[in-house]
């Protein structure tokens, strides 16, 4: 929703194959890399959520599966790849628009502000750090760290219990309407989807922006 994950891990993914030099391995461009890897790692971190891969698998499986599409099966060049990314990446500072004006202007209007994300925990640790995010928030809840994830309502739960209130009282924003809307919605909160690319939805949601700015408008 605030850290741009297509733009910073797109800029990590062509540093790692430059400095691999993927292309002299038989793999055509990095554009044809992006291309393949999308859908692999889609698929990847879907199985990881319903908890039929593990995390390690995960982490070595998406690149060692994008190597294989080009004829390259080369597991210790894809252990390589995603040491790389998952240093590389996190340390990538790109947010989306108005981001921080955004994020003081709520604080200016005294809304506490809590991070709900899924992920690993020390990636997602590197994230709020290097992006300057961290001090805009009062409680970081990461996924792996609570054992559940989104969209279970625990991980919501988890997270008003730590900022002592209530669902009436919260209001989650999230640009993933599967895990932030729905998984807020089952926990009795509102909602407001922040949807840059104006994807089209079947479900009903309580706000929806697509410009983090329009949050102004709302809150």
């Amino acid at each position: 929703t605030l850290w741009d994950f297509e733009t910073n891990s797109k800029q990590a993914l062509q540093q790692i194959f430059h400095e691999q030099k993927l292309g002299e391995k038989g793999i055509s461009s990095f554009e044809d890399f992006h291309k393949k890897y999308l859908p692999i790692n889609d698929r990847y971190w879907a199985r990881y959520h319903h908890g039929h891969v593990a995390k390690e698998k995960l982490r070595l499986g998406r690149f060692h599966d994008t190597l294989k599409e080009f004829g390259v099966d080369d597991e210790a060049l894809a252990e390589t790849i995603a040491s790389s990314y998952l240093n590389i990446s996190p340390k990538m500072t790109a947010l989306f628009a108005d981001a921080v004006d955004v994020l003081k202007y709520l604080q200016e209007k005294k809304y506490a502000l809590h991070l709900i994300t899924n992920g690993f925990a020390e990636v997602q640790w590197l994230k709020v750090e290097h992006s300057g995010l961290k001090p805009f928030f009062e409680h970081i809840i990461i996924s792996e760290e609570v054992g559940t994830q989104k969209p279970a309502k625990e991980i919501f739960e988890i997270a008003m219990e730590r900022a002592k209130t209530n669902a009436n009282e919260c209001l989650m924003i999230g640009d993933n309407f599967n895990t932030d809307i729905v998984g807020a919605r089952n926990a009795g909160m509102d909602q407001i989807f922040f949807n840059p690319k104006k994807k089209r939805r079947r479900e009903a949601v309580t706000y929806e922006v697509s410009s983090l700015v329009e949050l102004k408008e709302i809150l």
